[in-house]
């Protein structure tokens, strides 16, 4: 899962470097940017990444207690209900598109709305691939086979660079290309594999309706809060897109945005990896009753991705203008150096809470293996409100949309903290010693890192791109070996996890 998610974040990069290459950092990205609002919206509304999370522990329950005919029947009646719910959502959509996308673009040039119509209309069919292909992949997660879930974001991605750099000279429509490709990745990727991998597996599916079988009112259970929650991570890109909008600036949607995702390139490597990873497990532990596994799992999932997020965060904040100039400084991205800097203001502002953004999937999947999603949702919604009023006081107070990181940064943090004593609230204390000494330590060594690092930066490097890139390349590999030597010293057990991990890939190698 770190290494195809790793894959998929690396994707994920050269898709924005791409687009911001063809179309510059201006008012076509804007566009892209406000298009996507709409599809997000739908994903929200039919739950998004809760669908699975609610589904895992109610297919896991019936799968690992042998009643695996059970499974496919609650399977199929859940895939037939969202399957309705999502095309009559898609279809209201797609006819209000012009309203919703113009509130998202209060202040910006009206030039934006047309193509960001368009683009939220081609968007809207990728739609239905996300959601039931996310209760696809909840099966193939449930019966621990990660190959395809791991690569559907990557092909996904794969079609939206493809899109960007080919169909607009088949197509003569500009950045309009791009929700081209991303329809057709988002098929392929979220459709078309984990049906196939499934398939492969063994698996039955029947159009059903048949609410009184045992299992799907458990799942409606788990599943109504999320549908009626707005969670912070969900609703994050979401609310910041439409107060960036207000500032007016062209570009600046596009900087926000691009920002805001390379954070999460390391919350997808390492926290939402480890999170899926350890959730069928979690749901394992709690189906046997086995809670004193499920805290010793939970502990040691929160104590690794801390110790990977923390060094994450430290390298991006030293490294940050190098980093935005190696991925944006090309094509008609270089006209806009002005919003290029903005991008390296944000990137640092958001790599401060890495850490904790990475502990918040862990948390979340502790709850949802409990079958609990009222009590996450009810905080994390809580949370989007403390969020919204955070913008909201940040645009009335300041002129500087700088503000809009920190906003999230603080809310970000209060999020974890508040999630994990409410988790210790309902399974019992879980290592406070140690995921305090891992915060402490991992965080001393991460400051002597970003102090490194940012030394680093002062040497001078040329103008050649191809020596920019492999300076930083080398530049952050003597960083990260500083940092695990640092944390080997200090004794922290997630060295022995990472050393372990190194010699499992060298020997993999070496066959």
């Amino acid at each position: 899962m770190v290494a195809c998610l790793f894959l998929s974040r690396v994707l994920g990069m050269v898709r924005d470097t791409v687009v911001a290459s063809k179309f510059g950092i201006s008012l076509d990205n804007d566009s892209y940017r406000l298009a996507t609002q709409i599809p997000d919206l739908i994903f929200m509304l039919i739950a998004g990444g809760g669908l699975s999370s609610a589904f895992i522990p109610v297919f896991s329950d019936l799968w690992v207690t042998n009643r695996r005919n059970d499974a496919w029947k609650v399977f199929s009646v859940v895939v037939t209900l969202c399957s309705i719910i999502a095309v009559v959502l898609i279809t209201g959509a797609w006819i209000f598109a012009t309203p919703i996308v113009t509130y998202f673009a209060e202040g910006k040039d009206p030039r934006v709305i047309a193509p960001a119509v368009e683009m939220s209309r081609i968007l809207l069919p990728a739609q239905f691939a996300f959601l039931i292909g996310s209760l696809l992949l909840a099966t193939l997660y449930a019966r621990k086979s990660f190959l395809a879930p791991g690569l559907a974001p990557n092909i996904y991605n794969v079609g939206l660079i493809l899109g960007a750099l080919f169909l607009p000279a088949v197509l003569h429509n500009g950045i309009i290309s791009v929700a081209w490709g991303a329809l057709a990745g988002a098929v392929i990727g979220n459709m078309v594999l984990p049906i196939g991998s499934m398939a492969a597996l063994g698996s039955r599916f029947k159009p059903s309706l048949d609410f009184r079988q045992p299992g799907v009112d458990k799942f409606f259970k788990l599943v109504l809060p999320v549908i009626f929650g707005f969670s912070l991570p969900s609703m994050v890109n979401l609310i910041t897109q439409k107060f960036t909008s207000l500032y007016g600036h062209p570009g600046l949607n596009a900087v926000l945005a691009t920002s805001n995702n390379l954070m999460q390139a390391p919350l997808g490597i390492f926290g939402q990896a480890l999170a899926l990873a350890a959730f069928p497990v979690l749901a394992e532990f709690v189906a046997t009753k086995r809670m004193d596994l499920y805290r010793s799992q939970i502990s040691k999932t929160l104590r690794t991705v801390l110790y990977l997020g923390i060094p994450s965060g430290a390298l991006m904040l030293a490294f940050a203008p190098q980093i935005i100039d190696v991925l944006y400084g090309y094509g008609k991205a270089r006209n806009n150096p002005e919003n290029l800097n903005a991008m390296t203001d944000c990137l640092r502002i958001y790599s401060v809470a890495i850490f904790v953004w990475c502990m918040q999937p862990v948390l979340m999947r502790g709850f949802f293996s409990l079958h609990k999603t009222l009590k996450p949702l009810a905080i994390s919604t809580g949370m989007t409100g403390v969020f919204i009023a955070l913008c909201y006081f940040a645009h009335r107070s300041s002129p500087d949309f700088r503000m809009l990181p920190v906003a999230t940064d603080v809310a970000a943090t209060l999020l974890a903290i508040t999630l994990y004593f409410a988790l210790e609230a309902d399974v019992g204390k879980l290592d406070r010693g140690g995921i305090i000494a891992t915060i402490l330590l991992a965080g001393g060594a991460g400051a002597v890192v970003a102090a490194l690092g940012y030394g680093m930066t002062l040497i001078p490097h040329g103008q050649s791109k191809i020596l920019m890139i492999l300076s930083l390349l080398f530049e952050v590999c003597v960083c990260s070996w500083v940092y695990y030597y640092l944390t080997k010293l200090m004794r922290l057990p997630e060295t022995e996890y990472v050393g372990r991990s190194m010699e499992k890939f060298s020997r993999k190698i070496r066959r």
